[in-house]
């Protein structure tokens, strides 16, 4: 019984504590608005002060979060037009000769950081159509193949440039570069096995469109060779 005496009473003591507090708010706020009246002299100017602060500083807000909205806004499209700039559909790369694409690919590979890109442009390359630098310093030899969309890469293309990206050019990254669709079963597997970036014509349509070589090297599921040791 003695218990639930106690827990009866503690509401009450709570309510009657509540009831305390809202009574002595009410008599605070009366006092203020009291003596506010009576010095009404020298608080309306306080008042219309800290009103006109409020106002400029909501306003002051709007303002600076409407410009940098404009400011991003302005940056987004920049971004999108350098893109579309840069872009080109596969239509139009289809529509470009062998040297126009060699070109092309270097293109690509400057605008994603490489240094130094030089582009061979003729036969008896030894499998280097382009040699050049990566961002983070390692040697980039590349093989570029301007195929139909319906052919593959064969074995033994792919074996040629095996045989001379590292040991006549010394690629860290081989990168292997086609117009077709894809690669044939042995040929995907030599490259795997020697770790060759093999880009067919999904990801050049990737690369094309924006994505960075370096995701793309990562999308091919291989590193793409090892960093270079620093001196």
């Amino acid at each position: 019984m003695g218990a639930r005496r106690q827990r009866r009473r503690r509401p009450r003591l709570r309510k009657s504590a509540r009831q305390k507090i809202q009574i002595l708010g009410l008599l605070i706020t009366a006092a203020v608005v009291v003596w506010a009246a009576a010095n009404w002299s020298r608080v309306w100017p306080v008042l219309v002060t800290v009103l006109g602060l409020a106002v400029v500083t909501s306003v002051g807000w709007a303002v600076l979060r409407a410009h940098r909205r404009a400011v991003g806004g302005d940056r987004v499209w920049r971004a999108q037009e350098e893109a579309k700039a840069r872009e080109m559909s596969m239509a139009q790369v289809d529509a470009l000769s062998w040297q126009e694409f060699e070109q092309y690919v270097a293109d690509l590979c400057r605008r994603d950081g490489c240094t130094q890109v030089v582009v061979s442009g003729k036969s008896g390359d030894l499998g280097a159509d382009l040699v050049g630098y990566l961002a983070d310093g390692r040697k980039l030899v590349v093989q570029v193949k301007k195929y139909a969309p319906e052919r593959s890469v064969s074995s033994q293309d792919m074996q040629k440039f095996v045989g001379t990206a590292r040991l006549e050019h010394g690629a860290d990254v081989a990168l292997f570069v086609t117009t077709c669709r894809a690669f044939t079963k042995a040929a995907l597997g030599l490259a795997v096995r020697q770790d060759i970036v093999a880009m067919h014509r999904d990801l050049l349509g990737a690369w094309v469109k924006g994505a960075h070589l370096k995701e793309l090297m990562l999308l091919n599921g291989r590193g793409g060779g090892k960093r270079r040791p620093s001196a």
